[in-house]
């Protein structure tokens, strides 16, 4: 059973993101994140980010293009990661696996590793969305490498 948006505490079917990646390698690719938002600041002409037509704006999945975007990940990535995150958690920032303890969006296993970028990971879509990047680009490379391993072995 999957957690939804109205079921929050919903058993999730897969392990989520359970992979050891060292935490210097995660903040190398916040870090990464940063001086790209920095440089594309400082240009004089930012590029738009036009959603996709079936994602809500206001939405976690909105608010994931856009991240997804400022990681420096390109737009044709969004089909992986969306995939991958609906499986894992319906997009739902208070996803809890009850029998792994795999936690948010990402579905961090440890929940508490996404404190590495803010302390209200337990709660905010943009803190569990913007370690769930950092993890999938020091693990995977992108999306499309997270994805492919999740439909190979049931977990990322």
């Amino acid at each position: 059973m999957s957690a939804t948006p109205d079921r929050p505490d919903a058993v999730l079917a897969s392990t989520g993101a359970a992979a050891r990646v060292p935490r210097r390698v995660i903040m190398q690719q916040l870090a990464r994140r940063a001086e790209r938002i920095a440089a594309s600041m400082a240009s004089a002409t930012p590029s738009p980010e036009v959603l996709p037509t079936d994602v809500d704006p206001d939405s976690n999945r909105g608010l994931g293009y856009r991240l997804m975007l400022q990681f420096g990940f390109a737009a044709d990535q969004w089909q992986y990661l969306d995939a991958l995150w609906k499986r894992e958690s319906g997009w739902n920032h208070l996803a809890e696996n009850a029998s792994s303890g795999a936690y948010g969006i990402p579905q961090s296993l440890p929940g508490s590793k996404m404190a590495d970028v803010a302390p209200d990971w337990r709660t905010n879509a943009e803190t569990q969305i913007t370690w769930g990047l950092a993890y999938i680009a020091a693990r995977y490379d992108n999306p499309q490498g997270a994805w492919g391993h999740s439909q190979r072995v049931g977990w990322y």
